[in-house]
């Protein structure tokens, strides 16, 4: 039966391309309100497609952009839910595009390495793709899906998933499942597959310190007059230690120790800190000391200043005391980190560090907390098997520096646990100029659904 599936997805594979560029060409930028009729436009592709393969399928309102909600279900059998979105990042700068981002085509990038350029590409409409041609060559082949199913794309990902956390808690009863699946993650390598058992949870805070009631002359005022820029920069030095570890009291209560076996898989994986940093410029870790790279990217907990802004930037001398400076930090989570107690105890560690003559505005509230699936769920064991068998080499199982929010918002609204798998590359651009999605990994990504589907039909 697989064989026969598998084989139509061969066979389709120009007509499956034809299908994605189709999609691609939609410039669905879900942050600028200018392309508000695009973003309706693609959901509206996406619900005819679904419908094509006998969905019932609908677009359903939210305080955004719309949602694609399609349903086809099959008594007696197991029901999975898939995620995915349907609009993506801006373009800019365009003028660093090698090709048009809304004119997708396909490429050699090397000899024997055809990629698919465009915006979307890989993030997330042809990882979508691959998980809609797996179902189309289960109805061509055998006139339906071994399970039944139910398919969810959103068109509001790029900016935090903006009004779908509501969409859920209204609609949930028509979103039971057994087990949901997104593709929205990437692989280990080229050749190598895996599975995403957890997500880093997010903590964002903009710090704003004021000291003069405006930018002063240095040599008039300097040495006397409070410079908010050292505030911040003391504020920023005092989150780390000498050996990286993060300082605010109390961060690492409810971070999880990685289980021997997972941190001997990764081990075996070879990661070090001179290809992975290499490659970027650096060479020496950052992070704890006494962890490996792929801990501190993977199930560690971060601090990180985004951004910071103060005083004059422009070309040239001006010798000022800025009357105010801010800086915007993100904290990543891990295991059951609390995002509002970690919230407070920054609070507080910066109002401790704020003199006299200054005053601190903190922007931003609340956050997302990680995400976590046990290693012994059946539906892990069979998705790994399933992709063994299409890549012919064990998956691994890795943790995702990122986060997913809606992942949490499944877990906590829905009860769903949910399995991340995807096929895109560390060299996929994704967000930046010349994204690409492998024709590897959209080929081989549809052979692999296929494959998880027939799996998670079994008891």
């Amino acid at each position: 039966m697989i064989d026969r599936v598998l084989g139509d997805i061969d066979a389709d594979l120009d007509t499956a391309l034809s299908r994605l560029f189709d999609w691609l060409r939609i410039p669905s930028i879900s942050t600028d309100p200018a392309f508000k009729g695009d973003c309706r436009r693609a959901a509206e592709w996406v619900r005819g497609d679904l419908e094509a393969l006998g969905f019932e399928a609908r677009l359903s309102e939210t305080s955004l952009h719309p949602v694609v909600i399609g349903h086809l279900p099959k008594p007696g059998a197991p029901h999975v839910l898939f995620y995915g979105h349907y609009d993506v990042q801006p373009v800019d700068p365009l003028d660093l595009w090698e090709v048009p981002p809304f004119e997708p085509r396909l490429t050699e990038l090397q000899p024997g390495r055809k990629v698919v350029q465009a915006r979307g590409a890989c993030d997330d409409k042809g990882q979508v793709m691959t998980f809609l041609e797996a179902c189309r060559a289960w109805k061509a082949t055998e006139g339906g899906l071994p399970v039944g199913l139910t398919v969810l794309i959103e068109g509001a990902e790029e900016i935090g998933s903006r009004g779908l956390p509501e969409w859920l808690l209204a609609n949930k009863d028509e979103l039971r499942a057994d087990v949901a699946l997104v593709c929205d993650t990437g692989m280990w390598d080229r050749a190598v597959p895996a599975i995403t058992t957890s997500l880093r949870g997010l903590v964002y805070r903009e710090v704003v310190v004021r000291a003069a009631n405006r930018d002063l002359h240095s040599g008039s005022f300097g040495g006397a007059a409070r410079n908010p820029i050292h505030v911040l920069a003391r504020i920023l030095a005092d989150l780390h230690d000498s050996s990286g570890r993060i300082t605010l009291p109390g961060f690492y209560d409810g971070v999880p120790e990685t289980p021997p076996e997972i941190l001997a898989q990764w081990k075996g994986l070879g990661l070090t800190a001179e290809n992975f940093l290499g490659p970027i410029g650096l060479g020496v870790p950052a992070g704890e000391r006494d962890r490996m790279v792929i801990e501190q990217i993977q199930s560690r907990p971060t601090c990180d200043a985004n951004g910071i802004l103060g005083g004059y930037t422009g070309e040239g001398n001006k010798t000022v005391i800025a009357g105010t400076a801010s800086t915007k930090l993100s904290f990543r989570l891990v295991g059951d980190q609390d995002p509002d107690a970690i919230g407070r105890t920054f609070e507080a560690f910066v109002r401790e560090r704020v003199p006299a003559d200054c005053s601190v505005e903190i922007l931003g509230t609340g956050g997302s907390r990680a995400i976590q699936l046990p290693y012994g769920m059946p539906a892990l064991a069979k998705a790994r098997a399933a992709l063994a068998a299409e890549w012919g080499s064990e998956p691994v199982t890795i943790g995702a520096g990122g986060s997913i929010p809606i992942v949490g918002a499944f877990k906590r609204t829905l009860g769903h646990a949910t399995l991340l798998v995807g096929f895109g590359l560390e060299d996929d651009r994704v967000h930046s100029p010349n994204e690409k999605y492998d024709l590897s990994s959209f080929h081989k990504g549809a052979r692999s659904w296929a494959r998880i589907l027939e799996a998670l039909a079994t008891g």
